[in-house]
């Protein structure tokens, strides 16, 4: 088993920028590929972003790609989420989630074994 736990949210104002951490311990982080999913208010939890185990391939939702980044450190057992140019829409409670399994990339909420218990961001107009 593994466990997670999100750092980093905040409050910031539209076109500032936020970086979330996701730390791990427990079983081998690198075996693991791991995204992050957020959750509005009223609203479906949705797939952000996902790295996989080696941090060679990354894989964004049209909503954020080429404003947030994901990278991972193996050797700190965690994966980060870079957050520029954030607009309102993208305030939510945000999630790591860590996957076992060979398939990449994997947007599925159910398909992830292991979750965060998440982070709030919020984005002010």
């Amino acid at each position: 088993q593994v466990q997670l736990e999100e750092s980093g949210g905040g409050l910031v104002q539209t076109g500032g920028s936020l970086r979330l951490s996701c730390a791990a311990s427990g079983r081998t982080f690198s075996r693991y590929n791991m995204a992050w999913f957020r959750q509005a208010p009223g609203k479906e939890r949705e797939f952000v972003a996902a790295i996989k185990r080696n941090g060679g391939s990354t894989y964004y939702a049209d909503s954020v790609k080429g404003r947030f980044t994901i990278t991972r450190d193996n050797a700190k057992d965690t994966v980060y989420l870079q957050m520029n140019s954030l607009i309102p829409e993208d305030t939510a409670v945000y999630s790591c989630a860590g996957d076992s399994s060979w398939r990449f990339p994997v947007v599925v909420v159910g398909s992830y074994n292991y979750w965060g218990q998440g982070t709030q961001v919020t984005v002010s107009s």
